[in-house]
Protein backbone atom coordinates (compact mmCIF):
# COMPACT_ATOMS: atom_id res chain seq x y z
CA UNK A 1 0.00 0.00 0.00
CA UNK A 2 1.23 3.73 -0.95
CA UNK A 3 -0.16 6.83 0.68
CA UNK A 4 -0.14 9.91 -1.56
CA UNK A 5 -0.29 13.55 0.38
CA UNK A 6 -0.66 16.20 -1.95
CA UNK A 7 -0.20 19.95 -1.14
CA UNK A 8 -0.57 22.98 -3.44
CA UNK A 9 -3.54 24.19 -5.48
CA UNK A 10 -6.35 26.55 -5.27
CA UNK A 11 -7.44 29.96 -6.93
CA UNK A 12 -6.11 31.56 -9.28
CA UNK A 13 -5.90 34.12 -12.49
CA UNK A 14 -5.67 33.18 -16.25
CA UNK A 15 -2.29 33.53 -17.00
CA UNK A 16 -1.33 33.05 -13.43
CA UNK A 17 0.99 29.56 -12.00
CA UNK A 18 0.47 27.30 -9.50
CA UNK A 19 2.87 24.51 -7.98
CA UNK A 20 1.82 20.65 -6.81
CA UNK A 21 3.54 18.39 -5.15
CA UNK A 22 2.85 14.65 -4.12
CA UNK A 23 4.63 13.12 -1.38
CA UNK A 24 4.34 9.14 -1.10
CA UNK A 25 5.33 7.01 1.96
CA UNK A 26 7.63 4.67 0.11
CA UNK A 27 9.46 4.49 -3.46
CA UNK A 28 7.17 3.91 -6.59
CA UNK A 29 7.89 3.51 -10.11
CA UNK A 30 6.13 6.15 -11.73
CA UNK A 31 3.85 8.90 -10.25
CA UNK A 32 1.71 11.82 -11.97
CA UNK A 33 -1.09 13.81 -11.93
CA UNK A 34 -4.56 13.16 -13.54
CA UNK A 35 -7.20 15.87 -13.03
CA UNK A 36 -11.58 15.58 -13.24
CA UNK A 37 -13.33 18.37 -14.06
CA UNK A 38 -17.13 18.71 -13.73
CA UNK A 39 -19.17 16.50 -15.98
CA UNK A 40 -15.80 14.96 -17.45
CA UNK A 41 -13.85 11.87 -17.30
CA UNK A 42 -10.59 11.71 -15.09
CA UNK A 43 -7.03 12.27 -17.88
CA UNK A 44 -4.00 12.05 -17.55
CA UNK A 45 -1.70 15.45 -17.03
CA UNK A 46 1.42 14.49 -16.62
CA UNK A 47 3.57 11.82 -15.29
CA UNK A 48 7.17 10.49 -14.32
CA UNK A 49 9.14 7.51 -13.66
CA UNK A 50 11.93 7.45 -11.08
CA UNK A 51 14.30 7.09 -13.98
CA UNK A 52 13.19 11.00 -15.09
CA UNK A 53 11.31 10.08 -17.87
CA UNK A 54 8.26 12.68 -18.36
CA UNK A 55 4.91 12.23 -20.22
CA UNK A 56 2.50 15.07 -20.75
CA UNK A 57 -0.88 15.46 -21.91
CA UNK A 58 -0.71 17.49 -25.38
CA UNK A 59 -3.19 20.16 -23.91
CA UNK A 60 -0.19 20.88 -21.07
CA UNK A 61 2.94 20.83 -22.92
CA UNK A 62 4.78 23.38 -23.18
CA UNK A 63 2.81 25.16 -19.97
CA UNK A 64 3.37 22.48 -16.96
CA UNK A 65 6.29 20.95 -15.47
CA UNK A 66 6.28 17.69 -13.76
CA UNK A 67 9.32 16.99 -12.11
CA UNK A 68 10.44 14.52 -9.24
CA UNK A 69 12.49 14.30 -6.16
CA UNK A 70 13.41 10.55 -5.36
CA UNK A 71 15.56 11.01 -2.20
CA UNK A 72 11.89 12.87 -0.59
CA UNK A 73 9.60 10.33 -2.76
CA UNK A 74 7.65 13.80 -3.98
CA UNK A 75 6.84 14.68 -7.18
CA UNK A 76 5.88 18.32 -8.17
CA UNK A 77 3.78 19.53 -11.00
CA UNK A 78 4.84 23.25 -11.78
CA UNK A 79 1.35 25.11 -13.53
CA UNK A 80 2.04 28.04 -15.90
CA UNK A 81 0.13 30.40 -18.01
CA UNK A 82 -3.42 28.36 -16.61
CA UNK A 83 -6.49 28.77 -18.46
CA UNK A 84 -9.89 28.40 -17.26
CA UNK A 85 -10.52 25.22 -18.83
CA UNK A 86 -7.25 23.84 -16.67
CA UNK A 87 -9.76 24.38 -13.52
CA UNK A 88 -10.21 21.05 -11.83
CA UNK A 89 -9.61 18.40 -8.91
CA UNK A 90 -5.81 17.30 -9.61
CA UNK A 91 -4.94 14.25 -8.36
CA UNK A 92 -2.06 12.41 -7.23
CA UNK A 93 -1.21 9.02 -8.74
CA UNK A 94 1.35 6.53 -8.28
CA UNK A 95 1.97 2.76 -10.20
CA UNK A 96 4.11 0.10 -8.88
CA UNK A 97 6.09 -2.08 -11.44
CA UNK A 98 3.21 -3.97 -11.12
CA UNK A 99 0.66 -1.40 -12.82
CA UNK A 100 -1.00 -1.36 -9.42
CA UNK A 101 -2.57 2.32 -9.07
CA UNK A 102 -2.50 4.42 -5.50
CA UNK A 103 -4.42 7.78 -5.88
CA UNK A 104 -4.45 11.23 -3.64
CA UNK A 105 -7.68 12.59 -1.99
CA UNK A 106 -7.07 15.30 -4.88
CA UNK A 107 -6.51 19.13 -4.50
CA UNK A 108 -8.86 21.26 -6.54
CA UNK A 109 -6.86 24.32 -8.94
CA UNK A 110 -9.37 26.85 -9.71
CA UNK A 111 -8.26 29.33 -12.84
CA UNK A 112 -10.76 32.61 -12.97
CA UNK A 113 -10.88 33.97 -16.48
Amino acid sequence: QVQLVESGGGLVQAGGSLRLSCTASRSIFRMGWYRQAPGKQRELVATITSGGIPNYADSVKGRFTISRDNAKNTVYLQMNSLKPEDTAVYYCNARDIFATMFWGQGTQVTVSS
